[in-house]
Formats: structure tokens, C-alpha cells, sequence
């Protein structure tokens, strides 16, 4: 068994002996949002991380998935999964079609560039109160597929379950091919890339766009998941929070997005017994992080003890 799935098994193995852990729906939820992040936060590593383009307006496409749920299936009577798809390919080909001109930017200018496209996005979400419900949000209808619907929280979590499986299956196998050799090529220089032969322009349309379709498929599935949509999900501080992440689990390493996702989607319940002060703890625990594990949490402990991914 190689490396990669020795550790694809032991992720396969703690999710199927979880559900026996838990005691009530309320840590299934939790389990469930952990889960949700991470498949996020994967595709967001693939750009950050791997790529070596920051975003700072992720949560934008999320919220265009959620929102695309709700709308279609709620004022159009879309079926969730036709909703889903239609959230997935716009997303998509937004993302395709900003790119371009935004990847022309470096540095703060990209990161600037796309603060503003969540800005945007999230500002036309709570305006447009006639389909969205505005800053108030909206219902949505349940998942169902063929007739099949999904409901509590120990279903959906079998399904992100097997979601994420597949992502780290899915972003080990991208990472091995010459497409992610080509990506860590681009992170290193694009220059030095260009004259291998590298289309650095077509990488980064293609990651950012594969990021984008990842984050509004959870977007959709979130949005049913939780039976109700607001604009917080496009929000800035949602984009920061994916980021964050990435940052402390470990960029570009795959592990690493699923330890970010479960360790800050779990710390702030964790935190909630300071009463008033989980804030504060919060950021002075991401402080100490950034401070002494600059490069996350899985490249440091890989450099120490192995080099799993």
C-alpha cells in the first residue's frame, strides 16, 4: 500500500467508526459542517496552496450555489439536483470568465481583486430581495434525489462522508498527474514555467475554475442541508475563515485542508464556554499558530516525524 493510501485508508477508517462516537444529531452536525469545509477548503488549496494565486471572495461561489439551490427550487420548482448542477456550471463559468483578467494581477492587487468579486456577489444576493429574500434569507426545500430525500443529520453525513473521500482521492490523484506537477511549477515561477512549456494563463483560469465548481456544489448541498440560506455565506468573513484554513492546516497539502477544516469548524464550540471571550481565545490561538507552525499544522508535523501529504 503506498503512501497515499495508506493515509486515504485511515481517513476511510475514522469516518466509519465516527457515527459509533457520537452521542446526539448536534455532534453529527458538527461532524457534518467539519466535513463541508474541508471538501471547500480543498479546492481552495489547489489554488492557494498549490497554484500559488490567492483568493480572498471564495465564499462567493459558495453562496452562488446556495443561493442557486434555493432560488430554482423554491421560485422555479428546479428539482434540487438539476438546481444543484445549473449553481455548479454558473459558478463555473463565472469563474471562467473573471479569470482571465484577474490573474493578470499579482500580489495584493489579485488579493484585492478578489475581495471585491465577493463583495459584488454577496451585495447582489442581500439586494435582490425578490428572489433571495435579502438580508433575511430565504427556505429551501429538501434534497431529494429520484424521488429519494435526504433528511437528519446521520444521512447527510454518509453523504459528505463519501464526498470527501473522493476529494482527497480525487486532489491526491490531480496532484500526481502532470496537471499538479504543472501547478507547483507555476507556485515556484512563472517564468521558470513559461520557458518549460507551461501555459501558466490556462493553469490558473483551469484551478480557479475547478475551485469555484467545488465551492458551489457545497454550496448547494449546504444550503439543503441546513433548510435555510442567508448572504452571510458569501460574505467576506466566511472567505476569511476558508483561507484560514488553508493556512493552518498546511498549504498545499492535502491533509492539511481536512486538519484546518475540522480543527476551526470545532474550535470556536469549543471556545463557547469563555462566555464572551471565544473571540479573543480564538485569534490568540490562530496567533500562536501562525507563530510557531508558520508553515500549518500537517507540513510542520510531516517535516519532524514523515512526509505524508
Amino acid at each position: 500500500m503506498t503512501r497515499t493510501n495508506y493515509g486515504l485508508f485511515i481517513l476511510a477508517a475514522i469516518l466509519l467508526v465516527l457515527p459509533l462516537l457520537l452521542p446526539n444529531t448536534y455532534y453529527f452536525d458538527i461532524a457534518n459542517r467539519m466535513a463541508i469545509n474541508a471538501i471547500v477548503v480543498l479546492g481552495l488549496n489547489l489554488l492557494i496552496g498549490y497554484a500559488g494565486q490567492i483568493s480572498l471572495g471564495h465564499a462567493g461561489f459558495f453562496g452562488i450555489g446556495a443561493y442557486a439551490s434555493a432560488v430554482l427550487t423554491t421560485h422555479f420548482f428546479w428539482p434540487p439536483i438539476v438546481a444543484l448542477c445549473a449553481g455548479a456550471a454558473g459558478a463555473a463559468l463565472l469563474a471562467a470568465a473573471i479569470a482571465p483578467p484577474i490573474f493578470r494581477l499579482r500580489g495584493h492587487y489579485l488579493a484585492m481583486a478578489t475581495l471585491g468579486l465577493g463583495i459584488v456577489i454577496s451585495i447582489i444576493l442581500k439586494n435582490e430581495a425578490g428572489y433571495t429574500g435579502g438580508p433575511d434569507g430565504m427556505s429551501v426545500s429538501p434534497m431529494s434525489v429520484f424521488g429519494w430525500e435526504i433528511f437528519g443529520e446521520r444521512q447527510w453525513y454518509w453523504l459528505f462522508a463519501g464526498i470527501l473521500l473522493f476529494s482527497v482521492w480525487a486532489c491526491q490523484n490531480l496532484i500526481d498527474s502532470p496537471f499538479g506537477r504543472a501547478l507547483r511549477a507555476l507556485h515556484g515561477s512563472e517564468v521558470a514555467s513559461q520557458v518549460a512549456g507551461v501555459s501558466v494563463a490556462r493553469y490558473k483560469v483551469t484551478i480557479f475554475v475547478l475551485s469555484a465548481f467545488f465551492a458551489s456544489i457545497m454550496g448547494s448541498l449546504t444550503a439543503h442541508y441546513v433548510g435555510f440560506v442567508t448572504p452571510d455565506t458569501a460574505e467576506f468573513s466566511h472567505s476569511i475563515e476558508l483561507v484560514t484554513m488553508v493556512v493552518v492546516g498546511g498549504m498545499a497539502s492535502v491533509y492539511g485542508s481536512v486538519l484546518g477544516a475540522v480543527l476551526l469548524t470545532a474550535l470556536p464550540q469549543a471556545l463557547t464556554t469563555f462566555e464572551g471571550w471565544e473571540t479573543v481565545a480564538f485569534g490568540t490561538i490562530l496567533m500562536l499558530s501562525m507563530i510557531f507552525l508558520p508553515k500549518g499544522l500537517v507540513p510542520t508535523l510531516a517535516a519532524k516525524f514523515g512526509s505524508p501529504r
